[in-house]
């Protein structure tokens, strides 16, 4: 037994052994040196710039590994041509000595086993063959340590132009702008193309100024190798808006057209513009690749902003004094608008103060009185009646009237004419912000108003104590003195009856004033005769006994209609044209106080309910008290049995 288990030992171990080796071997072969190229053959372009990236993998020594860099050229018959090595400044043969000092060909390292070899300038004796070597550093020559791929150099003819060039002189704001650029290639291979216009800061040109200054470069809107438009990142909500546009059109020879078309300029917009030309390939590892690239400057733009030339004006100039019910007719003109620019404009006449304040137009929210949409419809502002009583017009170009066909006390004020202008849009959409908003001086409007008194005096008439049920009779005389037809506006108001008040609190401190409550509108008799009725739990009627007395009724009153009454008088008059205006004299009555006393047959229900309730209590005790003394007497009587 003791024989068998140690040959099993034996045996194991050997195999454990084995399978050591085994996965050493595996890992020294499985890891080793390893350069990579991208896949060939790559068409490049001559006169443009080259770039090859190689990197090795699985190598042992140090992190940063050396390159040299050869080409086999297609009529050296396979002659090996040193061009450049990162450990040797003098690896490169001669036809590469003078391209590799200059800088023209050189090794670009992105890390310490990446590296890029770049040629600036691709020439046509640089097709061929190239080769990215890899010096050993390992401890056993294993792996590859070298590989190539094929470089096709064709032909450039890319070509761009354009049919017209900024001339440099200011364009106003909103006026369109249209560039065109003409592009073609010529290739043999299947080549795609790109089309880019974009604009520099003001006064930049393509490079960098004198003082080291890097140009500040947008790309304003683009048709890519696949047909596909962009927008640059500071345009889309302009193209998105439409506003700037790109359009391709076939030409003959290939010679394709590109026009770029803003709508309306802007401040913003100004600079030096070019268009790109982008030529395009895809690579065997289907990968895009950019081969040539030609800019073409179109020239400058200087846009000259509308806050520079526009102006607002109104007229009559300062102050126009108008008797009640003559016209007002206010006139507005917008100067300094681009004759070759179409502009919508938004008018609007404003105006702060009334007949109300002490000075025309002091104090007070400015409101709108009428506006003008550039689509040429006219609103109203809360005053809708005025929609009737005026007008408002385009009389000419930039002029805009206001006509009130009758003046009122209430159109007293200050106006000011508001322009709101949409550069370069002549029918901007709601949610479209103006490009500039600018107002006119004030005009202010006085109305010479007739003398007007005015008084009232509320009266409950004699008659029966006021109860419960009743109808209540409420007495208003208005006294109206001045020249012309005149009538009174009334209207009926109710107070709850004051509460009387403690002389002081409980701990002796004194009361402060009662809080005011605020009146409830009962009816209203207006100065044409209608009668408006507000509250609805009684049965209400207002009317006009006399010139100067009118009367409110409240029918089958109620314990709610008990409370402090008044009237309020407004004086209307009639202008020469038969319309009639509030002439802001108003006057109120005195305080007259409805108490509803209780009816008869409601005082004699409190007795009657007070003497059955009583009744029937002294009922209910008597049953008590003999049920109660028969229980005890029949208690006793059973006991003594």
């Amino acid at each position: 037994m003791v024989v068998v288990v140690v040959r099993r030992r034996t045996a194991m171990a050997s195999m454990k052994t084995a399978t050591l080796v085994l996965l050493l071997w595996v890992l020294q072969h499985a890891v080793c040196r390893d350069v990579t190229l991208p896949t060939g053959p790559l068409f490049r372009v001559a006169g443009f710039p080259l770039s090859l990236p190689c990197d090795v993998s699985g190598y042992e020594g140090p992190r940063t590994q050396d390159f040299e860099w050869f080409l086999y050229r297609d009529d050296s018959a396979g002659r090996q041509m040193g061009v450049v090595s990162t450990r040797d400044k003098g690896f490169p043969y001669a036809p590469f000595t003078a391209r590799v000092r200059s800088g023209e060909v050189r090794v670009e390292r992105d890390s310490g086993d990446k590296v890029r070899l770049i040629i600036q300038r691709l020439r046509a004796e640089d097709q061929g063959k190239w080769e990215c070597y890899t010096p050993s550093t390992d401890s056993k020559y294993q792996g590859n340590y070298s590989t190539t791929v094929t470089v096709k150099v064709i032909s450039d003819t890319l070509q761009i132009s354009y049919s017209r060039s900024l001339t440099g002189q200011p364009v106003p704001e909103g006026a369109s702008l249209t560039l065109t650029c003409s592009a073609s290639i010529q290739s043999e291979q299947l080549t795609h193309l790109s089309i880019t216009f974009g604009k520099r800061g003001a006064g930049e040109g393509s490079a960098g100024g004198a003082g080291g200054e890097v140009s500040t470069v947008r790309e304003i809107i683009s048709i890519d190798k696949l047909l596909g438009v962009i927008p640059g990142r500071f345009y889309k909500k302009r193209y998105n808006d439409g506003e700037i546009t790109l359009e391709k059109r076939n030409g003959e020879g290939g010679l394709d057209t590109y026009v770029m078309r803003i709508s309306a300029v802007q401040p913003d917009d100004t600079g030096a513009y070019f268009c790109e030309a982008l030529q395009w390939i895809r690579d065997p590892d289907r990968s895009w690749q950019k081969i040539a690239q030609r800019t073409l400057d179109i020239g400058n733009l200087t846009v000259q902003q509308l806050a520079e030339s526009l102006r607002i004006s109104s007229s009559p100039k300062g102050e126009v004094t108008l008797q009640v019910g003559s016209p007002l007719i206010l006139t507005c003109e917008v100067l300094g608008l681009p004759s070759d620019v179409n502009s919508g404009l938004l008018v609007q006449w404003m105006k702060r103060g009334s007949v109300s304040s002490d000075v025309a137009g002091s104090g007070g929210v400015e409101v709108e009185v009428a506006r003008m949409s550039p689509s040429g419809v006219v609103s109203w502002g809360d005053d809708l009646s005025r929609a009737n009583g005026g007008s408002m017009e385009k009389v000419g170009e930039g002029r805009y009237s206001l006509k009130l066909f009758s003046a009122r006390p209430a159109d007293s004020g200050v106006y000011r004419c508001v322009v709101s202008v949409y550069a370069g849009r002549r029918n901007p959409s709601p949610s479209t912000p103006a490009t500039l908003t600018q107002r006119s001086e004030g005009v202010t409007v006085n109305l010479k108003t007739k003398d007007v008194l005015v008084s009232a005096v509320a009266q409950l008439p004699r008659g029966p104590l006021l109860k419960r049920g009743s109808t209540v009779t409420l007495i208003c005389n208005v006294s109206v003195t001045t020249t012309g037809p005149a009538q009174a506006q009334v209207h009926w108001f109710r107070w709850p009856i004051p509460e009387p008040l403690p002389k002081k609190l409980s701990d002796g401190a004194a009361l402060g004033p009662p809080a005011v409550q605020k009146p409830t509108l009962i009816a209203s008799l207006m100065y044409n005769g209608v009668s408006n009725i507000y509250a609805n739990k009684s049965e209400i009627s207002v009317d006009r006994l006399s010139p100067v007395s009118y009367r409110l009724r409240v029918h089958t009153a109620t314990v709610g209609d008990q409370g402090v009454y008044a009237c309020h008088a407004e004086v209307w008059s009639q202008d020469p044209h038969g319309g009639w205006y509030n002439t802001g004299a108003k006057a109120e009555s005195n305080a007259v106080t409805v108490y509803l006393y209780a009816r008869p047959e409601d005082l004699l229900l409190i007795p009657l309910v007070v003497g059955v309730s009583t009744a029937l209590f002294v009922g209910i005790v008597i049953i008590a008290t003999v049920t109660c003394c028969f229980m005890k007497r029949l208690a006793r009587q059973r006991g003594q049995k």
